[in-house]
């Protein structure tokens, strides 16, 4: 049996909500699954992902392997880059604390920018939207009184 990490969709039409989750290769994509890993919201700005990073680790050494968007969100999350941390630490490269020092700062700096961004989202769907209680101002007319005369 392979195992492959996937979305498995939720929501009702053009809503789309999806579960990332552990299933045989085998399976539907709303079938049987082995274990859910977490959420994925695409709706929102910035889209909103829950995964419990541990479990999703643990199946990845085991050898799961996710499918492309998946992919993407664990990357995303830091599950890739810990991974990567993990294996030089089993070849001797550098011990575990390192590899945890620089998997929070890549977290915390990582954390920054995803506030940046929702920020960034929020300031412009307020200044696309007009301020309420204020109406729009009517457009003055320019006229030529010299040369519409004649």
């Amino acid at each position: 049996m392979s195992a492959k990490i996937r979305l498995q969709r939720h929501g009702s039409k053009k809503r789309p909500f999806y579960f990332i989750v552990i299933a045989d290769s085998r399976a539907p994509r709303d079938g049987k699954f082995i274990q859910k890993l977490g959420t994925y919201n695409p709706l929102t700005v910035p889209a909103t992902i829950q995964l419990d990073r541990q479990k999703a680790l643990e199946w990845l050494n085991k050898g799961a392997t996710p499918t492309d968007t998946v992919r993407r969100i664990l990357s995303f999350k830091g599950v890739l880059f810990l991974k990567h941390l993990l294996r030089g630490v089993s070849l001797g490269l550098f011990d575990d604390a390192a590899a945890m020092e620089k998997f929070t700062a890549w977290s915390v700096e990582h954390e920054q920018q995803i506030k940046r961004r929702q920020e960034d989202a929020y300031r412009n769907k307020r200044s696309r939207r007009p301020m309420p209680g204020r109406r729009p101002e009517p457009r003055q007319e320019t006229s030529n009184d010299a040369g519409s005369e004649g």
